[in-house]
This record gives C-alpha cells, sequence and structure tokens, in this order.
C-alpha cells in the first residue's frame, strides 16, 4: 500500500476512535510530518484524501481540523468571557466555586487541549449568578503545564482570563464556540435551581493562545429564562 493511503488510514482510524474528536486540530504540517516520519508532500496527499471524504478541513490561517458531525456556521465576534460581559453592562455578579483543583481530564478534553502525558489539567466548576438567581454552570479545563499552581487562584473574585494574563502572562488569541440547546440534567438543573429537563443554552469553547496552543476548554449551560445571549454582527 501507497505511503500516503498508510498515513491516511492511521488518522482515519484515530478520528473514527474518537482519539482525534470533532473539532480537533492537528499539528502543524510541518511538525505532524517530522512525528510520523514522512516528507510534506506525502503527508498532504493523506491529508487531502480525508478532506475529500469529509472527515478532515482546513481554515486558511488556522490550521486543519476534523469536522464536525453537524453543521457550524462561523460567526466572527470579539472574544469575551460571560463575566466580562455581564460586568461590561452593569450587571452585578456572584461567583460560587464548586470545584477547583488538578483532575484527569476526559479524553476528548486531552485531545483538543493536546495534553501532555502525565499532566492533569486544573477542573474549575463554577456556577455564576445575578440578582435574579443562578444564570451559569460553567466547567473549565486548563492545561496547569502553561499556568503551574493557577489551583491557589481564588476564583470567586478572580477570572480566568485575566488570571491567564494578567498572573502568566499568556497572549489569547482566539477560541471556538459552538453553541446548541440541551436539556438540564441532574447537576445542570440543580446547579442553575431550575426543573431536570427544561432546554438550557449549552456552551462548548476551546480557547488558544496566540501561538496557537490550546490553553483551555470550557462547557458552559446558561438559563435562558434568566440571561439571553446577543451577538452583535456586522457584514464583512
Amino acid at each position: 500500500m501507497a505511503l500516503h493511503r498508510q498515513i491516511s488510514d492511521r488518522m482515519r482510524s484515530r478520528i473514527t476512535a474518537g482519539e482525534w474528536p470533532a473539532n480537533y486540530r492537528l499539528k502543524p504540517e510541518p511538525e505532524l510530518a517530522d512525528e510520523l516520519g514522512v516528507s510534506r508532500g506525502t503527508l498532504r496527499r493523506a491529508l487531502s484524501t480525508l478532506i475529500d471524504e469529509g472527515l478532515l478541513r482546513q481554515v486558511r490561517g488556522r490550521g486543519t481540523f476534523v469536522t464536525a458531525p453537524t453543521i457550524e456556521p462561523a460567526i466572527a465576534q470579539r472574544l469575551s468571557t460571560l463575566s466580562e460581559d455581564l460586568n461590561g453592562l452593569g450587571i452585578a455578579t456572584r461567583t460560587s466555586v464548586r470545584e477547583c483543583a488538578p483532575t484527569a481530564a476526559p479524553q476528548q478534553v486531552a485531545a483538543l487541549l493536546d495534553l501532555p502525558r502525565e499532566s492533569l489539567p486544573l477542573r474549575l466548576v463554577r456556577v455564576r449568578s445575578t440578582d435574579a438567581g443562578p444564570v451559569a454552570l460553567i466547567v473549565n479545563y486548563v492545561r496547569t503545564d502553561l499556568a503551574p499552581g493557577i489551583e491557589t487562584v481564588d476564583f470567586t473574585t478572580q477570572s480566568l482570563f485575566g488570571t491567564l494574563e494578567g498572573r502568566y502572562g499568556l497572549k489569547i488569541g482566539s477560541a471556538r464556540r459552538t453553541f446548541s440547546a440541551e436539556a438540564a440534567d441532574d447537576t445542570v438543573s440543580a446547579a442553575l435551581d431550575i426543573p431536570k429537563d427544561r432546554p438550557v443554552q449549552y456552551l462548548q469553547q476551546v480557547t488558544y493562545l496566540a501561538d496557537g496552543r490550546p490553553i483551555e476548554y470550557s462547557d458552559v449551560w446558561v438559563d435562558s429564562n434568566r440571561l439571553r445571549i446577543t451577538s452583535l454582527l456586522s457584514r464583512r
């Protein structure tokens, strides 16, 4: 079998096995070619096969990603956190920290964060509230190899992005944020003080540094009865 076909078969197996989950960003071509021990030309032929099959997609200036099983139109907007947006509107918020400790990440999260072996990311669980009550349950995984000792930060008063930028000097460059609707499970209903199975807005986000390294993954559930998310867009 031709070498490029062997490479594409190996990549296809990683995708179907979930080792490379949806929206996983592959390493840059030079690094991936060196890792596989092949030329960049051979690698590109293998990538082209999987792109033609719809398993991979390339985004100019950002890299090659595993294709998501659902349509995800990209909406450009300013990258900000929920607390930054609410503070910008003059809405007072309170933060309750439910968990803040290094913890083994699920396989999908570890892949999306490109976690080094034996590295335990910070698992940070918070509930954000306004005078109307709890509005969002936020679960973050943060790379501790890039932010050592972050578990000692008091996140009842400190923001995550502010800590990464101010305390660790990390420059956040971009993020991929996906929206969907879910029914509240036991954990979400208890955290947001809503009935089980009530529809909530779900956000999944992977945040990247300016140099392209992933730094943070988050799951966010929002009670749309208390908080609605609006995007202000401009036509190019």
